[in-house]
């Protein structure tokens, strides 16, 4: 729990990620909306030549505090109820979730926009890389994930 109450769940883990699980950990009878994210493996990136068949992540040991962080910021947000991320960590194949994100509130648009937000500050700050791999057998090391 935040400082403020609101139920929290951030994870790194290499296991597969389960967005009814992070839907059951933010719910809750206040809650009249609940606004989910699942960013998964595309076969494609705009930015590499070539068609990607998995992603590689790899993480800064920080990794997990960071999004303990993030998570507890989006929690401290007025009006939201819960908020449940997580990041997969190593090889995952085209159509595996990556990033799975839920934030409960008592109204749609808040609770749309902190999941918006949260799931920005993860890509933006979270210390996790990913490699992709190509058809080919070649790589690329893409930003941060």
């Amino acid at each position: 729990m935040s400082a403020v109450g609101t139920a929290r769940l951030a994870a790194l883990t290499a296991a597969p990620l389960d967005l009814a699980a992070h839907v059951a950990a933010v719910a809750d009878p206040r809650a009249g909306a609940i606004a989910t994210f699942l960013g998964q493996v595309r076969d494609h990136d705009p930015s590499v030549a070539g068609e990607v068949v998995a992603l590689d992540y790899s993480a800064h040991p920080d990794a997990a505090a960071v999004l303990a962080r993030l998570a507890d910021t989006a929690a401290r947000t007025d009006g939201v109820i819960g908020v449940a991320v997580s990041h997969r960590v190593g090889l995952l194949g085209v159509g595996e979730v990556a990033v799975v994100a839920a934030v409960a509130s008592a109204h749609r648009d808040l609770a749309f926009t902190a999941c918006r937000e949260l799931v920005e500050r993860v890509k933006a700050e979270l210390p996790v890389w990913k490699r992709e791999v190509l058809r080919d057998g070649s790589h690329v090391w893409v930003g941060s994930a």
